[in-house]
């Protein structure tokens, strides 16, 4: 039926969103990807070479990637055909693989674009090897998740990534001028509200091509919105950020990693945007604790009391009242002194358990609660601390077939230099004393 309408015409009188209008008809035209798309870029490269090959275009919504998908199918002459792996079964992929089979048939190639092609499961993506090695299709698979993550390592081996970028301020300002031109009119915004549109997009093109259309519909003649007056128009929108996907935890790792490398200011920024994105602020508030015991510790002990009072609060309090403790256990973290002894002592001392498996501690110090016991020597020999000169009896608590090792390394920063002195003397004292 939508071909009976398309061949009479009708759908060139139905409204477009300007978006759709605006689509590039060259590959010069597309925004924001020069490097791909630049003299020396990697698809220009590719088109030059004659030979384009199976892709996967991973970046944010919005960039472009349908588009120049559907233009390199131009370029290359090859028959164009889009699905995307949200609506799409496995007995749909077989009627587009057979499709393609009859178009190479007849001496047509097929660059077949996938959208959300994470999506499909591993037996999905499996299916397109065996058409994608023997040149039936020439696959374009989009995805706004990690390729690394997300898709087949088999069908990875087949395909070269291509990185697409969020649309930098220049480009959305070119892209608003454009439809400026296409509509015949300015957008009615003072410069600062103009600016204020441009961040948020948030690198998205279409995002910024939808508020666009928004403020004229909203503008009476003559009027030109504020920044304020832009916000309640538009209402913001919403930073792309997945809680289960990758922008969850690039943000959380920035977060753990300006804490480590003590910029309070980073931290708090990359805190806000979590929170912003709707992050759940106990598992926040659970990360900042793991950063005291790791990147902390002994250095300053009242790093997770902060932290765990940091939990309890916002648990007391919720948002967003509750997000000044997170904020404030945040700054604490990031500048307090840093060590990971405890963190690397613990990782040993893991790794030497595993490696000695079971092996029996001294007699001195195992409890002989039966007579059998106390006759095989448990508990003999052993020294109390408390009734010892410096509360230090200085004996060896290590396993015969081990013997002593060194695991806590205490950093010479915070409390733990107060640590590595007392260690230093009771190390002395065990020498005198023989232990």
């Amino acid at each position: 039926m939508s071909d009976l309408f398309a061949a009479s015409g009708f759908e060139r009188g139905a409204p477009r969103p300007l978006a759709d209008r605006l689509r590039p008809a060259q590959l010069d035209e597309v925004a924001g990807q020069d490097h791909l798309l630049g003299p020396d870029g990697a698809l220009a490269r590719l088109l030059r070479s004659g030979s384009l090959g199976s892709l996967i275009f991973w970046g944010p919504p919005g960039t472009g990637k349908t588009t120049v998908a559907r233009l390199l199918a131009h370029a290359t002459d090859l028959r164009f055909a889009q699905i995307s792996a949200i609506f799409t079964g496995v007995a749909d992929l077989k009627k587009v693989f057979e499709e393609a089979r009859q178009n190479r048939a007849m001496g047509k190639g097929t660059l077949l674009f996938v959208d959300e092609i994470h999506r499909f499961n591993r037996t999905q993506q499996d299916s397109f090897l065996p058409v994608m090695e023997d040149g039936t299709i020439t696959l374009i698979g989009a995805t706004t998740e990690n390729p690394s993550f997300e898709l087949n390592a088999a069908l990875l081996s087949r395909a070269r990534v291509m990185t697409f970028r969020a649309l930098d301020e220049e480009a959305i300002a070119k892209l608003l001028a454009r439809a400026e031109t296409l509509e015949g009119k300015p957008l009615p915004l003072d410069d600062g509200a103009r600016a204020a549109l441009i961040r948020m997009a948030d690198g998205d093109g279409r995002a910024a091509l939808t508020l666009a259309e928004e403020i004229w519909r909203a503008a009476a003649p003559g009027e030109t919105f504020d920044t304020g007056k832009l916000a309640e128009i538009v209402q913001r929108r919403a930073p792309i950020y997945d809680k289960a996907q990758e922008g969850h935890y690039n943000l959380i790792s920035a977060l753990h990693k300006t804490v480590r490398g003590s910029d309070p200011d980073a931290a708090l920024y990359y805190l806000a945007r979590m929170l912003d994105a709707g992050e759940d602020p106990l598992f926040i508030a659970r990360r900042v604790v793991r950063m005291a015991v790791e990147d902390i510790g002994l250095a300053d002990p009242q790093a997770l009391v902060i932290a765990n009072a940091a939990k309890d609060a916002f648990d007391f309090l919720g948002a967003p009242e509750g997000e000044l403790a997170l904020a404030q256990a945040v700054i604490y973290v990031a500048t307090a002194p840093k060590s990971n002894a405890a963190y690397v002592a613990w990782k040993s001392a893991q790794r030497l358990a595993k490696e000695h498996g079971s092996v029996m501690p001294p007699k001195t110090i195992l409890n002989a609660p039966t007579k059998l016991m106390r006759e095989e020597g448990y508990g003999s020999g052993y020294r109390y601390d408390h009734d010892e000169p410096d509360a230090f009896s200085g004996q060896d608590y290590w396993p015969e077939k081990i013997g002593r090792q060194k695991l806590y390394a205490p950093a010479e920063r915070g409390f733990e230099r107060e640590i590595g002195k007392r260690l230093d003397y009771w190390a002395k004292l065990r020498r005198e004393r023989g232990g």
